[in-house]
């Protein structure tokens, strides 16, 4: 595991091997012991469209839980208002354990502090479950725009965003998403104006970057990787405190901006609605713990740049706290708010 993933694991503060631990320790016998449950089908709802990060880790382990538990976890796209309708669905869902949330740190970091009223508690209507993965964003422009602008590196970008202020337009997956805080924070310590579209998710927002349509997007590396690997897509940083370890070449923000400090990172995770029991909890962060110490489910992910996860509940719920308090101060910094 090279810094990236170190800087990254140590953030979250991730426990997978005791949970790994854990989880051997109990036979199946032992486990289906503790109730009928799941006696049908789950639903995991992602507050995001189809082809983001946050659907490409839902779908990663949902098949794992499914051959756990002898029930189908099935996905459910319900996207909008940065994450907030999908969010609310499950917030209002009852709590017997069969309406998962794959949340964010946008649903459960950042949008607290970016919206003035949310349809949502994100720390009273939810349980936290586990964190499937941690990844960096990484800043990307279509390769044939920016060779035809002349931009070649980050510098190149803020020399001339400064030059042509409010002429260079930023992409999101939608307001109050990390994708969109990630250039907020880019935009008030490089000093420039570029204007904000957000998107509803991930995936068309980046199908009009590549367009030409949009000029640049601080997406989550999962859901950029395979475009930038085709050569459609040019990464200039990532937006992490090291590098990624799946573009070892390409370097942070920091390194490439001289912007000292820059960090913003993405976290996906398991969530449930308050009430939730708690062996239904604890039985899910096991088979999610167990699923992503898998080798080959492992090096797929990491090949995609997502660190996996795989913290305890109570782990879970001591990093959204903390993560309320940091993005709070970049929405305060950047003066960000919700489109």
């Amino acid at each position: 595991m090279n810094t990236a993933h170190l800087a990254l694991s140590r953030r979250l503060g991730l426990s997978l091997s005791a949970a790994v631990l854990l989880a051997a320790g109990l036979s199946a016998t032992g486990a289906w012991a503790q109730g009928s449950w799941p006696s049908r089908p789950v639903r995991i709802v992602v507050p995001f469209p189809p082809g983001g990060t946050t659907d490409i880790l839902a779908r990663a382990v949902a098949p794992e839980l499914g051959k756990a538990f002898g029930q189908p976890f099935v996905i459910e796209n319900r996207g909008g208002a940065g994450g907030n309708v999908g969010a609310e669905i499950v917030a209002k869902s009852g709590n017997d354990g069969y309406t998962l949330l794959m949340g964010t740190v946008g649903t459960h970091g950042i949008n607290r502090a970016l919206y003035d009223k949310l349809p949502y508690d994100p720390i009273k209507d939810f349980v936290p479950i586990t964190v499937v993965a941690a990844v960096p964003n990484v800043m990307v422009m279509n390769t044939e725009k920016a060779r035809s602008l002349g931009i070649n590196s980050v510098q190149d970008f803020i020399s001339y965003a400064k030059a042509r202020p409010g002429k260079l337009n930023m992409a999101s997956s939608g307001s109050g998403t990390s994708i969109h805080m990630a250039g907020e924070l880019f935009k008030s310590q490089a000093g420039i104006f570029m204007v904000h579209v957000p998107y509803r998710g991930s995936s068309p927002a980046l199908l009009d970057l590549i367009s030409g349509t949009m000029d640049v997007m601080f997406d989550n590396l999962p859901s950029s990787m395979q475009h930038i690997r085709s050569g459609k897509l040019k990464a200039f940083a990532v937006t992490s405190s090291q590098r990624s370890s799946a573009l070892p070449d390409v370097p942070t923000i920091e390194e490439a901006a001289k912007l000292k400090g820059f960090e913003a990172s993405s976290w996906f995770g398991l969530l449930a609605p308050a009430g939730t029991p708690s062996d239904i909890v604890n039985r899910i962060q096991r088979e999610v713990a167990r699923a992503l110490s898998d080798p080959s489910i492992k090096e797929k992910l990491q090949a995609q740049g997502a660190i996996p996860g795989g913290i305890t509940p109570q782990e879970f719920t001591r990093l959204i706290d903390s993560e309320h308090v940091k993005w709070a101060q970049v929405v305060k910094i950047s003066g960000a708010k919700a489109d």
